[in-house]
């Protein structure tokens, strides 16, 4: 089979998977997460990261595809700057193909996201309509642009994303959407708690940590916030864990 071929059925799988969300119930972190590692496989970048926004309207961190990701997420955070903050306020597209020469235009971001290994970025918006409840990231390690087709099965994978967030049960009402945001959102916060006691007990680094929690959560059929709180909380015997493989990717 042609890698062609090869990313073509991947495509289609990944978006029968999106359309399930329209019909079953779902874990939207794991989801989410799922989602940032099939833009790295079907699209011609090295990273991916995912924002929402909260019920104030503030956009957090829900997943990533690597841990470098995650910290320039982070950073465009704590320094109200970047791609995906204008993304989000916009509802258009965002571009940067040399984030060495962007200093100008993002001067506390561009350099730390240089300095975590990526050349150039792509921000496109989770929006259905007039409704942008977030953003994707979309990193390179070299300069350069995604391609009209990039860009464009992005866009798809954003929104049939979105969709399905909207789409589940209530979502069609602001405020239920936002409950359950706010929920995956909390969840984040546990995830990343059960994260640091894995990384520090198992001696992992946290994208390894995550893998692990994420993979025992599905071999356990349990949800992941559901055993990060466990972890967290000490009710959950980790000792074992790191003879158990990581999660599959996608």
């Amino acid at each position: 089979m042609s890698m062609r071929q090869d990313r073509e059925q991947m495509l289609a799988a990944t978006f029968v998977e999106l359309a399930d969300t329209l019909v079953a119930d779902f874990d939207v972190v794991d989801f989410l997460h799922g989602l940032a590692n099939r833009c790295v496989r079907l699209l011609d970048v090295d990273a991916a990261g995912l924002m929402l926004a909260d019920q104030r309207g503030s956009l957090r961190v829900i997943a990533s595809s690597n841990e470098q990701a995650h910290l320039v997420e982070l950073f465009q955070l704590q320094h109200d700057e970047g791609p995906c903050l204008e993304c989000f306020q916009t509802g258009l597209p965002v571009s940067e193909p040399d984030l060495a020469a962007a200093g100008q235009r993002w001067p506390a971001l561009a350099p730390a996201a240089v300095g975590a290994g990526f050349a150039a970025v792509q921000a496109l918006p989770m929006r259905l309509r007039e409704d942008v409840i977030g953003a994707m990231n979309l990193f390179m390690e070299m300069p350069g642009r995604l391609d009209e087709t990039g860009l464009q099965v992005g866009q798809a994978l954003a929104d049939v994303a979105t969709i399905g967030l909207l789409h589940e049960r209530n979502f069609r009402h602001q405020e239920a959407l936002a409950e359950q945001l706010q929920g995956a959102l909390n969840s984040r916060v546990t995830i990343e708690q059960a994260k640091g006691m894995l990384a520090e007990r198992l001696g992992l680094d946290m994208g390894q940590a995550f893998e692990l929690l994420r993979g025992q959560a599905r071999a356990r059929n349990r949800r992941l916030a559901e055993l990060a709180g466990a972890v967290a909380g000490g009710s959950e015997d980790v000792t074992g864990w790191e003879t158990v493989p990581g999660s599959r990717s996608g």
